[in-house]
């Protein structure tokens, strides 16, 4: 009851429109998840993924000692369901330069996005390399640098990417990829890998992005997008046709403090760390599929419905077990099994959400 009578005086102050409020929804969180060999360390993690047998995908920003565009920030583990290592994937790979995500398909392949050589990559069950989207830019090149962020944006090119960041796929298996930091769009390719379109460009209209940060898809195939700096999810048909937009709007205590750096503006409406911001997407297997989201600041789990309505915040910001470090990534095997990846804390937590 104390958590709903707090949700009403926050909501009483705040100056916010159309807040929701929701329950806090009760939680654990899996002590020592993954069992890391000795001298085997992770750094950020950015991505996070379970396969169809419980097998744990982990990408991190570890196995470098340099700046992150001078050495390979970007290592894929694999672990078993019960957390002990099975494997690294793609040891010394040529995409390998700052990663960004890693999901895991329904026939169990897994794909790899790295935002610093603007590349996808798709390893099949065995860890090979069977398919690549983009193209690292090459060393030999005189110009060869981190890219730059002109404003406004160059034009987008089929076929190759600037600091591209998810990747996702419709029921029939066409692929989907959030592109990015630089372009705003979303790209689209057959199953066989054929480029067919993309659409978005730099804005804040519907179906204009500001760093589409994350994208998932539902059963109907529609595509959802974390337009992160617009403070928005839309939601689009699989040929990009807009359906709607979705907003994150919970009460929250506005002398919470971030999980790094100075205060933040608690009114913001739009910026990476605008309160609900979504970093992050993943969707729940169906028949009743429900939507995870999060953002940095206040640094919270949502669970929501596929029309938007929230259903539960999770946690808060900090650097403890059931705290959160800015989620990265989302892997939700089940409505009730979470698990997130941490950039500030160098982690993965297993959550378990209470019914």
């Amino acid at each position: 009851m104390k958590h709903w009578v707090a949700g009403l005086l926050v909501l009483s102050c705040s100056p916010l429109l159309a807040q929701q409020q929701v329950p806090i929804i009760a939680f654990d969180s899996v002590p020592n998840v993954l069992k890391l060999p000795k001298d085997l360390h992770l750094g950020e993690v950015t991505g996070v993924a379970v396969n169809s047998k419980g097998h744990i995908f982990v990408l991190s920003r570890g196995n470098t000692t340099g700046p992150a565009y001078a050495a390979a920030a970007a290592q894929l583990l694999e672990f078993a369901p019960d957390g002990k290592f099975v494997r690294e994937i793609g040891k010394n790979l040529y995409a390998w330069s700052f990663g960004h995500a890693v999901r895991v398909d329904r026939d169990d392949n897994i794909w790899a996005v790295d935002k610093g050589s603007d590349m996808v990559i798709k390893f099949n069950p065995q860890g090979h390399v069977v398919m690549v989207f983009g193209r690292k830019q090459e060393a030999s090149d005189e110009d060869t640098a981190p890219v730059k962020h002109p404003k406004p944006p160059l034009p987008a090119e089929d076929g190759r990417f600037r600091q591209v960041t998810d990747v996702t796929w419709d029921p029939a298996g066409n692929i989907y990829i959030s592109d990015g930091y630089i372009n705003s769009r979303v790209a689209k390719a057959d199953k066989n890998g054929n480029w067919l379109k993309s659409w978005g460009d730099r804005g804040e209209k519907p179906g204009e992005f500001n760093t589409p940060h994350n994208i998932a898809a539902d059963a109907q195939g529609n595509i959802y997008v974390a337009d992160r700096f617009n403070r928005r999810i839309q939601v689009f048909d699989g040929e990009g046709n807009f359906l709607r937009a979705i907003t994150i709007d919970v009460p929250f205590d506005h002398n919470v403090r971030p999980a790094i750096g100075n205060k933040l503006d608690p009114d913001a409406t739009k910026g990476t760390f605008a309160p609900g911001a979504p970093w992050t997407l993943c969707i729940t297997p169906g028949p009743n599929q429900v939507l995870f989201a999060s953002d940095a600041y206040p640094g919270r789990l949502y669970k929501l419905s596929l029309d938007g309505k929230v259903l539960g915040v999770v946690g808060e910001a900090g650097k403890q077990l059931k705290q959160f470090g800015w989620i990265h990534a989302i892997a939700c095997p089940s409505e009730n099994v979470v698990f997130v990846a941490e950039l500030l804390n160098w982690r993965v937590q297993k959550l378990i959400l209470h019914r």
